[in-house]
């Protein structure tokens, strides 16, 4: 009895791919001042359990030190920032941002959410691949419809607090890693499969499937884009398309 054919899976980066942001420095400012902090202060998360005896925070995310960036020491420290937080406060803080970021006038790539809803329609699988904190990406993954998620798991205590530390980041190589577990998990053929992204840090997972998409994009991943002949989209952004007052 011949096996049928695994349905196709696409696979989307979430930042400046589908939202028009870079959800990890936006979601940051959202929560300080959620928090009680003024925005751009860079101050930690205020957890009232653990403030005290904590060590001073890592410096934030957009003040790196001189020289070439680390991008997955960056993303450790970054998360290292919610030491202590209770995951069901993030959670909730997350969904609250995401909330108020889908009402902007530019908060999508437009390319981006057409592409998944041309997916949906076709009946592909929908993953979302990202970087940023699950909390965020599970906010924009049951609103776009998306089936699965693959980003940085944070360790969480047996109460429910976060460790500040990840398994993973989920940048460059680990990205392609997630897309080849994911299509060994579900029998897919990575021939058959889509992914598309917008930075250079991309392009392992864009190699990994036979129709790799780039949106928007820095300069470097459009000149690979057009070196190998892969489709390239606009960037442009807009609304959400049910988008309401």
């Amino acid at each position: 009895m011949t096996r049928a054919a695994a349905v196709p899976v696409a696979f989307f980066d979430v930042d400046e791919t589908l939202v028009a942001t870079k959800s990890l420095l936006d979601f940051w400012e959202f929560w300080v001042t959620r928090q009680g902090g003024p925005a751009g202060t860079g101050g930690r998360p205020c957890d009232p359990q653990r403030q005290a005896a904590q060590p001073a925070p890592p410096a934030p995310p957009s003040t790196a030190a001189a020289g070439p960036p680390d991008r997955s020491r960056l993303n450790r420290d970054y998360y290292r920032r919610y030491t202590g937080t209770p995951l069901s406060l993030l959670q909730a803080a997350a969904r609250d941002w995401y909330a108020l970021h889908r009402r902007g006038e530019r908060a999508f790539v437009t390319a981006g959410l057409h592409a998944l809803a041309r997916h949906r329609a076709l009946g592909h699988e929908i993953v979302l691949v990202s970087g940023s904190l699950r909390s965020v990406v599970d906010a924009v993954a049951a609103d776009l419809g998306a089936t699965a998620v693959r980003c940085a798991e944070q360790a969480v205590t047996d109460d429910g607090l976060l460790t500040g530390e990840i398994d993973r980041p989920m940048i460059g190589r680990a990205k392609a890693d997630a897309v080849e577990a994911h299509l060994a998990e579900r029998g897919a053929r990575a021939g058959d499969c889509h992914a598309y992204g917008d930075h250079d840090s991309d392009l392992p997972m864009l190699r990994s499937v036979g129709h790799p998409v780039v949106i928007g994009g820095v300069p470097a991943l459009r000149h690979e884009a057009a070196r190998l002949g892969w489709t390239t989209l606009p960037g442009d952004t807009g609304p959400h398309p049910g988008k309401t007052s």
